[in-house]
């Protein structure tokens, strides 16, 4: 390995968190049973299994000292590789401090005495078989974790990211159609029409509802229907005798999620290069159906058409192809064609996904 997969000193775990005690614990009382068969009678399981235990602190110790000293690896050398040959260092000096205190007082020492001899050479071979080789699956372990979070932290900054850039894209939306909604209230002003006041009246009524929704980063297939309905009756009122228009949806798409204003985009474009610029107005069909897991909205009208758009049919379905593709990716599409002898059908297709 030249990666080091341990974290930084400033970035490191408790030396004795619950985790890693519980761990080294249960590995060094695991060990303490199975080597205890090999003590004489004289030393009971539980001595040979406290023995580990203090074993298994003592290399947990030396694993947490190295994962946070020295601040620069010496030498280029990887911080796990201090570690382990830490832990692999306490193990024999640990064993040796211990039966020191253990005889201490006795007429014979422990080098001296073949059994106690034994029961050294065996705590240190075992412990070095085992103590190194768990630092090392504790350290790959630290690794994978530290992937998994950065990760997750990868995700929450792109997703933060994309509802920045789609609030931006609906901060364009919201002047684009409230300023072409009072150019039609101001069109009734201008000649006195006396329905003014009355339109006037709807859309302050309109406005109260529809501004906070303008502000949220998802809405519901249905708020958009309410919305639709409303912005139509409004339309109607300035037009009556050149907009008729019928909406339509599927009782299984009303829960879906979409980006606000989808389909009062789709709406709105048909009002305005479709109906208005007629002499003879027309009529604006609207539907949402699901099926085989997708949603499509469909607006279509018996309007101008797209040769006299001229231009186009200005930069709101632009917005909106940018801001489907924002929440759904390349799984969304907005198409838009010709109806013969005229009108223009305009669909946005997109996953039928339930709203959080």
């Amino acid at each position: 390995m030249t990666a080091d997969p341990a974290t930084t000193p400033e970035a490191a775990p408790p030396i004795y968190g619950w985790r890693r005690l519980a761990h080294t614990m249960a590995i060094a009382a695991v060990v303490g049973l199975l080597i205890s068969p090999g003590y004489v009678a004289s030393v009971s399981v539980w001595e040979v299994v406290g023995r580990e235990l203090v074993l298994g602190l003592a290399a947990l110790t030396a694993f947490g000292i190295f994962e946070r000293w020295p601040r620069r690896s010496p030498f280029g050398i990887p911080r796990w590789n201090l570690q382990v040959l830490a832990v692999a260092f306490s193990i024999p000096v640990t064993v040796v401090v211990m039966y020191v205190v253990l005889t201490a007082g006795e007429s014979v020492p422990f080098y001296k005495t073949p059994t106690r001899v034994s029961g050294v050479i065996t705590m240190i071979t075992t412990g070095l078989l085992v103590a190194p080789w768990a630092a090392v699956a504790a350290l790959f372990s630290q690794r994978d974790l530290k992937a998994r979070n950065l990760e997750l932290a990868k995700s929450e900054l792109e997703r933060k990211a994309l509802d920045a850039r789609l609030r931006m894209m609906q901060a364009h939306v919201e002047p684009h159609f409230l300023f072409n909604t009072l150019a039609n209230v101001r069109e009734l002003v201008v000649s006195g029409s006396p329905k003014a006041a009355t339109v006037l009246d709807s859309l302050i009524a309109y406005l109260r509802a529809a501004v906070p929704r303008l502000q949220e980063a998802q809405a519901t297939m249905d708020q958009e229907l309410q919305l639709v309905r409303s912005y139509l009756e409004l339309m109607q009122m300035r037009m009556p005798d050149r907009l008729q228009y019928s909406v339509h949806a599927d009782e299984g798409a009303m829960k879906l999620r979409c980006p606000p204003t989808t389909l009062l985009t789709l709406v709105e474009n048909a009002v305005r290069h479709g109906i208005d610029p007629s002499v003879e107005g027309g009529r604006i069909d609207v539907r949402v159906t699901v099926a085989d897991g997708r949603c499509r909205a469909e607006v279509s009208d018996t309007g101008a058409g797209l040769e006299a758009a001229g231009a186009g049919t200005g930069t709101g379905l632009a917005s909106l192809r940018e801001r489907l593709k924002i929440v759904f990716g390349d799984a969304a599409q907005v198409r838009i064609a010709d109806i013969i002898p005229h009108g223009v059908r305009a669909e946005a297709e997109f996953p039928a996904l339930a709203a959080a």
